[in-house]
This record gives C-alpha cells, sequence and structure tokens, in this order.
C-alpha cells in the first residue's frame, strides 16, 4: 500500500495550546516545529510518558494516530485513536492523506498528513506516537525529525506491564512480546533511547532531550528512572540484551 490521503471529516485531533496562548491563538512563529517521532515496545508506557509531558510543558501538538483496531477500555475515539473501518483506512490510503502508515499485530495504524504540516507551520513542535516501521517512513520523508525510542528497563517488565492488560492476555500478549524481539534490533538505529523506569523522570528527560538541554556532557546527567543513552555501544547493547531476555521470557511463559 502507498501513503494515504485526508483524514474524515469530523476527526478532531488533539493538540495541547502554546505556553501563554488562549485557545483561539494561533502562534505566530517564523520556524517550523520540530517533529518528534517516539517508538517503543507495545508496554513499554510511552503513551502514559507523552500525556505526562504534555501535562508539564506546553507547546506541544500530539498527532493522534488512526488505526483499524478496536479501542481499548476507557479509549476515546479521536483522543487515543481515530477509530476506523479497514475499508475506510485502506480507502485513505489511496488518497494522500497519511504521512505514513504500517500493519501491527493484524491491524492497520497510519498518521494523518495535515495535521502535522499545519501544527509545524504554527511553530508547534508536533509529537507522533509511532512504531518501528512508520517511524522509518517518517525519517525517510523529514531527516530533520528527531528520533526517540522508550523501553522498559527489562523484558520481565515488558512482559509484567503487558500481561496486566486485560486485552492483551494470553496468545495476544505473546503477539506483542514476539513483536517485541522483532523491533528490538532496530533500537540502535534512533539517536536517542530512554529508559521508563519511572513514568515522571522519563517525561522530563524526553523534555530535556527535545530542547536541546541534556548532551551526553551535561553535568547534571539524566533522571534517575529516566536514562538517556546516546552511544551507538550502548544501544546495541542494551538490544541484545533486551533480546535475549525476551528469549527467557519465551521460555517461562
Amino acid at each position: 500500500m502507498n501513503p494515504i490521503g485526508e483524514t474524515p471529516s469530523g476527526l478532531s485531533p488533539r493538540a495541547s495550546q502554546p505556553r501563554g496562548a488562549s485557545k483561539n491563538e494561533v502562534k505566530v512563529n517564523n520556524m517550523e516545529g520540530k517533529l518528534i517521532v517516539i517508538s517503543g515496545f507495545s508496554g513499554a508506557g510511552k503513551g502514559t510518558v507523552i500525556q505526562k509531558l504534555m501535562q508539564e510543558h506546553d507547546g506541544y501538538a500530539l498527532s493522534v494516530s488512526m488505526t483499524t483496531r478496536q479501542p481499548r477500555p476507557g479509549e476515546v475515539d479521536g483522543v487515543d485513536y481515530h477509530f476506523v473501518s479497514n475499508e475506510m483506512f485502506e480507502d485513505l490510503v489511496k488518497k494522500d492523506g497519511f504521512l505514513e502508515h504500517a500493519g501491527f499485530v493484524d491491524n492497520y495504524y497510519g498518521t494523518p498528513r495535515a495535521f502535522v504540516e499545519e501544527n509545524r507551520k504554527a511553530g508547534r513542535d508536533v509529537l507522533l506516537e509511532i512504531e518501528v516501521q512508520g517511524a522509518g517512513q517518517i525519517h525517510d520523508l523529514f531527516p530533520e525529525a528527531m528520533l526517540i525510542f522508550i523501553a522498559p528497563p527489562t523484558a520481565q517488565e515488558l512482559k509484567t506491564r503487558l500481561f496486566g492488560r486485560g486485552t492483551d492476555m494470553g496468545e495476544r500478549g505473546m503477539k506483542r512480546l514476539r513483536r517485541a524481539k522483532e523491533e528490538a534490533p532496530s533500537i540502535p538505529s534512533y539517536p536517542y533511547l530512554i529508559i521508563n523506569g519511572d513514568v515522571d523522570a522519563c517525561a522530563e528527560s524526553l523534555q530535556s532531550v527535545i530542547t536541546g538541554a541534556w548532551t551526553p556532557q551535561s553535568p547534571d546527567g539524566p533522571h534517575i528512572g529516566g536514562e538517556i543513552i546516546t552511544d551507538p555501544a550502548e544501544k546495541e547493547a542494551f538490544a541484545r540484551n533486551f533480546s535475549a531476555q525476551l528469549e527467557n521470557v519465551f521460555d517461562t511463559k
């Protein structure tokens, strides 16, 4: 399939207001906002970290992805995802309204184009929460995009988080763990790896990376519970060790 076109009428992606701006005010800025791609294993807690980031810091616009999967308990259409049918999604693929789209665990996911372009032109930093395949498509289109991978400290922690979800018990949960093993080798291709050991700390580490406040030479270092890894060898070691841990998780499922 090729990237898609316009989003269905009535969809209203969520965005945080720039600091000091009223709800009706559009930020005037001669510079385009940043494009920040955030990936992570299903169950890594990236969505929770993003929510915390937006609660604590203004000026971000969160692109709400479109998906064909069924809503989980508590999820709201147009807030967590735009939930659509396979037919609607595939019809949109024929137009040019997605920046990227991909299949993930038997469902489609895609990033609506117009929301991203409009908010970047307004000077807002746009957050995209997308999986590895989609992140590669975005990077091909926008080489300047900032790519960040969020991972739990261990594979056992990932299993605990996944199987704590009522919708991910049994074979579906194991599918997500197997997908994590497929995705782990891609971690070194992300310039930034942030370990989500604590949501608050991880969100602050994410903010530091996005704003450029953190560098490998930063005197204060990353927040405890939100370790930031940029060294290629360290990222490769983490990915390799995580994959090995997943093998043990499969053996003890």
